[in-house]
């Protein structure tokens, strides 16, 4: 089974609010996911980012792959960068 880090969207019509979640990959871009890792709220001026990093953290070393848009959340909150360096760490 393939995991993914990935959006999922919720919200109106026309008012966008999206949960950062772990599925997989097989499943549909709202359908059923494993477990929540944050939100992001594009509509509000900077957009709003909320992530658990333990989570994304465990997720990230258990092997899920982000998404290209998942990825630059997990970026702009500092996750990738930790992600890389407890990689660097574990290697020496």
């Amino acid at each position: 089974m393939s995991v993914r880090i990935r959006l999922r969207r919720m919200g109106k019509k026309k008012q966008p609010f999206y949960r950062l979640v772990v599925a997989d990959s097989r499943t549909q871009r709202d359908g059923r996911f494993i477990d929540i890792i944050g939100t992001y709220n594009p509509l509000t001026q900077p957009a709003e980012i909320n992530i658990d990093e333990e989570k994304a953290l465990d997720w990230l070393q258990k092997g899920a792959q982000p998404s290209q848009t998942a990825k630059r959340l997990l970026s702009q909150a500092g996750v990738i960068a930790k992600h890389a360096d407890k990689g660097a760490k574990e290697d020496k």
